[in-house]
């Protein structure tokens, strides 16, 4: 018996109502697939600093909505004309698309496709949502009200909607806590040294913050092989996973310096890097904590040749 795949599914998902106000965990309902859309079971998501800025209106503030734009998970029905993915294929939503023809996309110097662009709107390509909720109005009556998506994922649903040419197949065999990472941070980081910066064999590398995009970093200097690579982490356990991807080095600022050191005189974090590099600084450094602050001191350890 073919299983029928054109009901509204009925599940729960994480809202956010508002600016300012508590993630709550609703019962959402989520149509089938429209024309080139996949419907989706997820499996794994996972946190990024954008969703925290997402949760407080950023870049647009749409409510209600369902956060989240990391994760992998099992195709549960495709719509009319979707050809790239079946029922069971495991799949990582990307809020990037690529058309692979466009000038932007053969161009090789940006991943921003102008066919299927980043979208802000929380909406699908025709302009409607796949998500919604129910909730009591007058009388005991229901009334249902549209849910956003953020950008074209909304990861942090049991199932959700995306268009097809927003999704990667992965191979079964890969592990999905790792796979959801890939979704975003640390791709973004991986991509960072391999692809945008290129970064040069024998050079060094300091890396200020050790999160998912950090450790991508750190990856993508090993490959492109980087002598040195120089973790910065006010989080001691950082060292060991920086060190499995390869970093040589590890920084703690609240370790290194001693807790009788006035703020005046505690050392900077670009002086503890050049401490490390014979006074010079490193070739290239990535902040990758979102820290304004931090921003100068990144610059600060990088040699005064290199920008």
């Amino acid at each position: 018996m073919c299983k029928d795949t054109s009901k509204t599914i009925t599940c729960k998902a994480v809202v956010l109502w508002g600016v300012g106000e508590a993630l709550k965990v609703e019962e959402i309902q989520v149509d089938p697939p429209k024309s080139s859309e996949v419907r989706i079971k997820m499996l794994c998501a996972s946190l990024c600093h954008t969703d925290i800025l997402c949760c407080n209106g950023l870049p647009v503030p749409l409510f209600p909505r369902i956060p989240g734009h990391e994760g992998v998970g099992k195709v549960e029905s495709v719509g009319e004309g979707v050809k790239e993915v079946k029922e069971g294929d495991i799949v990582m939503p990307t809020y990037i698309g690529e058309c692979g023809k466009c000038e932007e996309c053969r161009s090789g110097k940006t991943n921003l496709c102008s066919t299927y662009p980043l979208p802000f709107n929380g909406v699908m390509p025709d302009g409607t949502s796949r998500m919604s909720i129910k909730k009591k109005a007058g009388a005991g009556a229901e009334e249902s009200h549209r849910i956003y998506h953020h950008f074209t994922c909304s990861t942090w649903s049991e199932y959700t909607v995306i268009d097809a040419n927003y999704i990667v197949k992965l191979p079964p065999t890969i592990p999905l806590p790792h796979a959801s990472f890939m979704a975003c941070g640390y791709s973004t980081g991986f991509g960072a040294t391999s692809k945008e910066v290129l970064v040069h064999k024998g050079s060094s590398v300091a890396v200020f913050g050790l999160g998912a995009v950090g450790l991508g970093v750190i990856e993508g200097a090993r490959i492109r092989g980087a002598g040195r690579i120089i973790g910065v982490d006010i989080n001691e356990n950082k060292r060991k996973k920086g060190e499995v991807v390869g970093m040589t080095d590890f920084i703690n600022p609240r370790k290194s310096s001693s807790s009788t050191d006035s703020d005046d005189h505690k050392p900077k974090i670009s002086e503890m890097v050049k401490e490390l590099t014979g006074g010079m600084g490193v070739d290239y450094c990535f902040e990758c904590t979102g820290v304004a602050s931090l921003v100068n001191e990144a610059i600060e350890s990088t040699k005064m040749v290199r920008t």
